[in-house]
């Protein structure tokens, strides 16, 4: 049996599914489709196998927001996070895939790698590994493999894979002539018509050992910069943190670029199967399922009248309601409303663009703001006063900490807390309240097996989530993070 290392990037803060998708909650730890993740979702295909591919424990790539949530999710559907190895900075896909190659090959230099996005939709997981067993024999040989989609239309939204002969039904891997940049609606159109172009899916398998010597050869610059981040890499907790020093020379560009376009030793591996990167809420309306008139609905909403449209509520608070509408994208958020011409869902990646030249919080932010010990949301905001709704995980402490601008009382709603302010602690119950005078050091923790629920009523000059000191947290975190 062959033994494959799934690299999982997971990394990416994808702005074409807002608002839903932002900054700091990315699509890919969200539930777009069916009750698992992207990501989720994405780990549990790479793992187990069909008796001819095996999957050993993930390498995953993310950025230090993101670390956590990493961890929780795939933790939550029995999948080992493996090695996780923190970015500084967004380098595009050519380093990180580099800096994998790198670590694995340290162990192990003729293990095969499967570099493979945390956000993609394959139901089919039988199918997919079986492309991934027919890349095998390919890779064994020296070759750098890459998965095409069969196009099931002319997508603008795709890069293609040219090969020299229409893709072989058998399956098997094929020579790779070029990789074609998006193209317009023409020429995606005589693509699709010629017969012998496949969608790139950005899906590769390669031995490390090969992939660093393509680096090598057509990416040197890259090499040095990446080996010495692996090399000065630090454990922090369960992570590794690449050394940002040698990261920040790293070239920021993709693995096609750096390398793909470059190689003579490729090989696609032709997928017939169902795929989609959820590019585009268009794509979601596809994967959404829908009614006899073309309408995708998920939450609490109500069509009218309504013809080849996506409506969207992500607020079991809030009822959408669509009357003759035709065309259109709603989603409805409990801070945010996007209303769109289905035709323009590509343009949604202006929208956050303009969002973020006019400073709007809403461009990158939810209102519920995730933590490595649960999360909070700010139920109303003023010049002197916060409100918010905090819950934390069974075991979990949030930093010992002092604010030098507010004062903040504490009101427990559901659990126990355990709560430290200055000298004293004390357990804090439902329906009971605590103090916290501006200054003192303070700490609350949920002692119990079930999820601590509070409310939080901050006062004073400044309410900002930088007036923290932090003294002592069990995530490791700075007073920023």
């Amino acid at each position: 049996m062959n033994s494959v290392v799934p690299v999982i990037l997971c990394g990416g803060s994808g702005t074409r599914l807002w608002p839903l998708s932002r900054k700091s909650y990315p699509k890919q730890f969200t539930r777009i489709i069916g009750q698992d993740s992207l990501l989720q979702s994405c780990a549990k295909r790479l793992s187990g196998g069909n008796g001819m591919v095996s999957f050993a424990e993930p390498v995953i790539l993310t950025n230090t927001d993101f670390r956590f949530m990493v961890t929780e999710q795939l933790l939550e559907v029995g999948v080992n996070p493996g090695v996780v190895l923190i970015e500084p900075d967004a380098r595009n896909t050519a380093p990180a895939v580099l800096a994998a190659a790198l670590h694995i090959a340290a162990t192990d230099p003729d293990a095969l790698m499967l570099i493979a996005p945390s956000d993609h939709v394959i139901p089919d997981t039988p199918a997919f590994w079986q492309v991934v067993e027919a890349g095998i024999e390919a890779v064994q040989n020296g070759r750098l493999v890459t998965f095409g989609i069969t196009p099931t239309h002319p997508e603008t939204g795709y890069g293609y894979l040219e090969l020299d002969s229409a893709p072989d039904k058998s399956g098997q891997a094929q020579p790779l002539l070029r990789f074609v940049e998006k193209p317009d609606a023409d020429a995606a159109q005589g693509m699709v018509d010629a017969g012998n172009y496949l969608w790139n899916a950005g899906i590769f398998l390669f031995a490390a050992k090969d992939i660093i010597a393509a680096y090598t050869e057509h990416a040197p610059d890259l090499l040095t910069p990446v080996q010495h981040a692996v090399d000065d890499a630090k454990a922090d907790l369960g992570f590794l943190r690449l050394d940002p020093a040698a990261w920040a020379k790293a070239d920021n560009i993709s693995i096609d670029f750096a390398v793909m376009e470059k190689a003579d030793n490729l090989s696609v591996v032709p997928f017939t199967g169902h795929w989609s990167d959820l590019g585009s809420w268009a794509a979601v309306q596809q994967e959404s399922g829908v009614d006899a008139n073309g309408v995708a609905m998920s939450g609490p909403v109500t069509a009218i009248d309504c013809e080849n449209a996506l409506l969207r509520s992500e607020h079991d608070g809030l009822e959408l309601v669509g009357l003759g509408l035709k065309d259109m994208l709603v989603v409805a958020m409990p801070d945010a409303v996007l209303v769109a011409d289905l035709n323009r869902t590509q343009d949604v990646g202006q929208v956050v663009k303009t969002l973020r030249a006019n400073a709007v919080p809403q461009a990158d932010s939810f209102a519920r703001d995730h933590r490595p010990w649960g999360y909070f949301e700010t139920l109303a905001l003023s010049d002197r006063f916060q409100v918010k709704r905090i819950v934390v995980k069974p075991g979990a402490a949030l930093s010992l900490q002092s604010h030098v601008h507010r004062a903040e009382h504490w009101i427990v709603v559901s659990g126990t807390a355990k709560v430290t302010i200055d000298d004293t602690v004390k357990l804090v119950s439902e329906n009971e309240s605590v103090y916290v005078p501006l200054g003192s050091v303070h700490r609350m923790e949920n002692p119990g097996k079930v999820p601590m629920v509070l409310i939080e009523v901050q006062t004073g000059s400044y309410l900002g989530e930088d007036d923290i000191i932090r003294y002592e947290d069990v995530y490791a975190r700075d007073n920023d993070d």
